[in-house]
């Protein structure tokens, strides 16, 4: 359900080599999604993907109202405005406190393993920190969820997923340093998660 990040190099993330050098970390320009920028992130997904699930969980999430977070939709982009990775944060609940997923996120496959995914998913858990959210979880892979401090959710938090999934690969964040709550997660609907 995460999506395609930076350490992937299994075919399913689109692990391919780069086909031109990646631009520098410092160039990126890492910033919220703009309706422009719709067909683009489309791209990106259709691309780290072996099929348009993400593609299209990502255009469902966004007809969601209830699940759509204005400003937490972040892409990073080139100095000349191609973009290259794609991270959203919708809401979630742990029981009836709000929370956020984060999930799709995704790279494409000549950008992979250059830092694109963790710079855009950095700059998308500061966005939410300035915006109030106190919790984020994620179901995603263990060895690389933990260096944006996600920790396992049951083990630590007492937040259970809504169907038995790895404890090691359902992770949580406090967005602000305070205990997150504790309960059962409900994902949005277009997650198709009951």
């Amino acid at each position: 359900m995460s999506g395609t990040h930076d350490s992937d190099a299994s075919p399913a993330a689109g692990g391919n080599a780069p086909d031109a050098p990646a631009p520098a970390p410092a160039t990126w320009r890492l910033r919220p999604e703009t309706a422009q920028d719709v067909p683009a992130v489309r791209r990106i997904h259709l691309a780290a993907f072996e099929t348009a699930g993400e593609a299209d969980l990502v255009d469902a999430l966004r007809r969601d109202p209830a699940a759509w977070l204005p400003g937490l939709s972040y892409v990073a982009g080139t100095p000349d405005g191609t973009l290259l990775a794609h991270a959203l944060l919708t809401r979630c609940h742990i029981d009836d406190a709000p929370a956020v997923a984060l999930a799709p996120c995704a790279v494409l496959p000549a950008y992979q393993q250059c830092g694109a995914g963790g710079a855009v998913i950095r700059a998308l858990l500061e966005a939410a920190r300035e915006a109030g959210e106190r919790t984020a979880i994620v179901l995603g892979h263990p060895s690389y969820y933990p260096r944006f401090g996600f920790v396992p959710a049951a083990t630590r938090f007492g937040i259970l997923p809504p169907q038995p999934w790895p404890d090691e690969a359902f992770l949580a964040l406090s967005l602000d340093g305070s205990p997150p709550p504790r309960g059962t997660v409900r994902y949005a609907a277009a997650f198709g998660i009951d």
